[in-house]
């Protein structure tokens, strides 16, 4: 083919974007200014692979457009020697029909906005939120005291340990002279005494789990019952509190009714059928992982606790494991703040108790908190009626459990 011939057309193969071919028919007379144009267009393209993450989100009017277009073919020769790359940031446009040879770019936005039922349909899909799961020992992990590498080993010996701790809802049948009304008296007391020795909050449900194993193997007279609960409490001090209750104070608290001798002697009587087997996991334990679980603030813990607290002087709650009593505690505490139903798939994780089988023990402890001020019993709501918990006690139970049985 004779290229001498300015009157010839000819074509010319350029690579776009994408790598392709692109064909352009063009006349002899412009076929220099055209590659040099076409020259810059494709460097500059082509260059910009280097940022292939900056984006132009506005879209371009066809003025601007053809205005770049234009400025490009006038200023070609000498741009094209050293062409800007990253000054000024890589702009995708979008085709326009004015400039019909353009190659096409990498990515192209379109110009115009979404309809209603786009619109609706974006919305609806970010409504259906699929909660994710919280790592909650993550903030711990330089924690060594956390012991972030073994603790769902632990946690999961505890749940095979705790049948263990777990004592007959019935055994209070094979007893003579005490029920579980007497029971719930002791364990109130016991509160009061707990918290007037300011021990640890494990030493209170050590000491109620103590009782009720030792009375389901051993019968007891009522004046003795006062005995076995302080007895319980000392044995429950010496295996968690480093400053322990002297047999002395335990006497002036029980108006001198026992000895030294008793005291003593109970104590030998309640290791021997306990069998010395005072490590066992109490609903502390679990209170302790749910509430992480739950992300509590002070708050949360403070009423979970007043709320497992009444539930520890109710005989009937004993059909339930330590861990069922944790997770309902809890479930409730939220229920009582929130107001509304709410139990997050960390929680039901962490705890293996989904929302349903909690709401039916949630409302007998909601029944709990609301006679809490009532009656003779109230040693948990005059605890947590001080400024050290926070006025806890004076929270409005959540009624609307109750109602919507």
């Amino acid at each position: 083919m004779d290229l001498s011939n300015e009157n010839h057309p000819t074509m010319i193969k350029t690579t776009n974007v994408q790598g392709g071919q692109a064909e352009m028919v063009k006349f002899g007379g412009e076929r220099r200014q055209t590659r040099r144009a076409l020259s810059l267009i494709n460097q500059n393209l082509i260059t910009a692979h280097r940022h292939p993450c900056v984006v132009n989100k506005r879209g371009l009017t066809e003025k601007f457009v053809a205005a770049q277009i234009g400025s490009s073919h006038r200023h070609g020769l000498e741009e094209n020697k050293k062409p800007k790359i990253a000054a000024e940031g890589f702009k995708v446009w979008e085709e326009h029909e004015g400039c019909k040879y353009q190659p096409m770019p990498m990515c192209l936005e379109p110009s115009e906005t979404l309809s209603g039922d786009q619109t609706e349909m974006e919305v609806e899909m970010e409504d259906i939120f699929e909660e994710a799961l919280i790592d909650i020992d993550s903030d711990d992990a330089n924690y060594p005291f956390a012991v972030v590498d073994y603790v769902g080993d632990i946690y999961a010996n505890y749940r095979k340990m705790e049948v263990y701790s777990c004592v007959s809802p019935s055994y209070m049948e094979q007893q003579l002279d005490i029920t579980g009304r007497i029971r719930a008296i002791l364990v109130d007391w016991l509160i009061e005494v707990h918290h007037k020795f300011e021990l640890k909050e494990e030493t209170l449900f050590l000491t109620v789990n103590l009782i009720d194993r030792f009375l389901e193997k051993q019968t007891v007279e009522k004046k003795k019952l006062q005995l076995v609960g302080l007895v319980a409490m000392l044995l429950a001090s010496k295996y968690e509190e480093i400053s322990v209750p002297v047999v002395d104070d335990l006497l002036i608290i029980s108006a001198n009714t026992y000895t030294r001798k008793d005291v003593l002697e109970m104590e030998s009587l309640m290791l021997n059928k306990l069998k010395f087997n005072i490590s066992v996991p109490t609903p502390y334990v679990f209170m302790r992982r749910f509430l992480k679980a739950a992300q509590a603030d002070k708050k949360l813990e403070v009423l979970s606790f007043l709320l497992i607290e009444l539930c520890l002087v109710e005989y009937e709650m004993l059909k339930h494991p330590p861990s069922f009593m944790a997770a309902a505690a809890i479930y409730t505490a939220q229920c009582t703040l929130y107001g509304v139903k709410q139990w997050s798939k960390t929680c039901e994780w962490h705890t293996s108790y989904s929302e349903d089988p909690l709401l039916e023990c949630s409302r007998s402890i909601v029944s709990y908190h609301q006679k809490a001020a009532t009656g003779k019993l109230t040693g948990v709501h005059t605890k947590y009626s001080s400024s050290k918990f926070g006025y806890a006690a004076k929270l409005e139970p959540a009624h609307f459990l109750v109602q919507t049985q």
